[in-house]
């Protein structure tokens, strides 16, 4: 029997829908793998069509097409490795997620997913139905076993494979981040090898997917829980990993362990993944926003110049009477220090004629929130006719904190096509500022240093909309904001929970209710990075009609 055996990990980034550009990746990993001398070339989960393909892999014509892009692949690829590729698979009337095992020119075997994710932003069970408990698949006279991602979160499907003959463990997957995911999947896999005595190869995708961002990391595990490797986070990487028979069984050697970076960088990195990502995939090459002065889209900027270069951000001022000497000059100082194209478009003509039109409608009626909201709303048309002018897509730049309670204008600062600080409170927003100016790796395009002037982060956030304005005029200070939010949204807490922590009845009541009334603004706006499990869309899904309210 071999004593060697080696496995081509393919962490790629595939694009949903893009079956023939997804197929050419596996091809050049696959040759890749065939020139390592390796007996299996593995990819991740649902490769072939891209991940997360929410009801779009029921439609016939586009599974019907994965499944004939595997086949043929397994024809092209018959004279050299056998390889393990993710995609769908029809029974009769069944449709499952399948990883499916290709040799000598054919698929010898697929394994149908058996747990199927029904939480945060996964709906498999409406997609999917769940396949038979099975054994493992032969490549050579080596017997492995893939439990297909949330196959490995729950012991049973591990086990079969262990007493049904598998000698190691090869696990496909589609595993998003969120802040502290690699921790819960060491944790989970490492109660797998517990279980099993068996080595575990952990391969995860990398890339953004709408508001999600697969992250990598693959990583290989021997008896005991030992690290054996680590990929690095978030970067596509082809590796080849050798595994050696012992007397014992199969254990993998040692290969290089990458750093794993802190929250702070692994928020950031999937910020500008995303948007990156997004635009790539989405046809893109340039963005715009309006920049204010203020620290929400000083910190957009410097993702969007991180993740597309400078040279394809375009910032736009667009002041009015209240806007501040000082945000004039730190809004013009952030698109200086990027390197960013900047524009300057005073509202004050076109309120000017707004406000004439509509005197006669408005005579006898007080000022309000409603010219306020007037001037969000030109900024935003005048933001989205350049987006039209110059085939640039607009970013909106409201934080988690904003857009929880509604924060924020609809149709005008709202207006755009993605939003990368979405999932990130106000308080993590001035840290991530800290976080970016004292750091610069080699995944950012933008320029090193201190790019978002000390002003910015130090001074008190307003929306600049009437004289003296300052947010804390209209919200608790956000530390309380934040912590009242944390409890209410994250953790799916009381209004009594918040009492408990300290903080009034009072602010607990009016948070909740601001957070249940700005559910239709939700609803209307724009994707933006997922950073926690309790991201604003598919991680929380709450009605818009909706008159129940905490008691406590």
């Amino acid at each position: 029997m071999a004593d060697r055996f080696r496995i081509t990990l393919a962490q790629l980034n595939p694009t949903v829908g893009d079956i023939a550009g997804n197929a050419a990746k596996a091809r050049e990993a696959w040759a890749a793998g065939k020139a390592a001398g390796a007996d299996l070339v593995a990819f991740t989960e649902m490769f072939i069509c891209g991940y997360n393909t929410q009801d779009l892999v029921e439609k016939p014509a586009f599974h019907q097409a994965a499944i004939a892009a595997i086949e043929d692949l397994a024809v092209e690829l018959a004279d050299g490795p056998a390889f393990a590729i993710g995609g769908p698979w029809i029974e009769g009337a069944s449709l499952y997620n399948a990883y499916h095992i290709c040799n000598g020119g054919r698929v010898v075997s697929r394994v149908l997913k058996h747990n199927l994710p029904n939480e945060t932003v996964f709906d498999e069970v409406r997609l999917y139905d769940s396949g038979p408990l099975g054994g493992p698949y032969a490549v050579g006279n080596t017997r492995v076993g893939s439990p297909i991602c949330e196959d490995a979160w729950h012991p049973e499907v591990s086990e079969t494979l262990a007493e049904t003959g598998a000698e190691f463990l090869l696990v496909p997957n589609g595993s998003p981040y969120y802040r502290g995911k690699m921790d819960t999947r060491f944790n989970h896999m490492v109660s797998r090898v517990v279980e099993t005595g068996l080595p575990l190869i952990y391969l995860n995708m990398v890339g953004g997917q709408d508001d999600q961002v697969f992250d990598g990391g693959s990583f290989g595990l021997n008896p005991g829980g030992r690290m054996a490797f680590h990929l690095p986070v978030f970067d596509t990487e082809i590796a080849h990993v050798d595994l050696e028979r012992g007397p014992e069984g199969w254990r993998i050697l040692e290969g290089e362990k990458a750093h794993i970076p802190d929250d702070w960088e692994q928020d950031y990195r999937a910020m500008v993944q995303s948007l990156r990502d997004y635009c790539d995939k989405t046809g893109f090459r340039k963005v715009l926003l309006g920049l204010s002065g203020g620290i929400d889209s000083a910190i957009v900027a410097t993702i969007a110049a991180d993740a597309l270069g400078a040279e394809n951000v375009r910032c736009v001022m667009l002041p009015s009477e209240y806007t501040s000497e000082h945000s004039l000059e730190d809004a013009e100082q952030v698109a200086k220090n990027l390197g960013c194209h900047y524009d300057y478009v005073p509202i004050s003509g076109p309120r000017k004629a707004v406000t004439e039109a509509l005197a006669p409608v408005f005579e006898g009626t007080r000022p309000d929130l409603t010219e306020e909201n007037i001037q969000s709303r030109l900024r935003g048309l005048l933001l989205m006719a350049m987006s039209n002018k110059f085939g640039e897509m607009l970013l909106t730049t409201g934080n988690k904190s904003e857009v929880a309670v509604g924060y924020a204008t609809i149709y005008g600062d709202m207006a755009g096509g993605y939003n990368p600080i979405k999932d990130l409170y106000k308080t993590r927003v001035f840290e991530q500022c800290r976080w970016r100016n004292a750091n610069h790796r080699d995944w950012m395009m933008g320029p090193e240093g201190a790019v978002i002037p000390e002003r910015i982060i130090t001074k008190p956030p307003s929306a600049e909309l009437r004289e003296d304005q300052k947010d804390s005029d209209s919200l608790p200070d956000y530390p309380v904001l934040d912590a009242i939010l944390h409890i209410l949204v994250d953790l799916d807490g009381s209004v009594s929970d918040c009492v408990a922590a300290g903080y009034s009845r009072e602010d607990a009541k009016r948070v909740e209710h601001l957070l249940y009334i700005s559910e239709y603004k939700r609803f209307q706006s724009a994707p933006g990075t997922r950073l926690t499990k309790r991201a604003f869309w598919l991680d929380r899904r709450y009605p818009i009609v909706n008159r129940w309210r905490d008691p406590g």
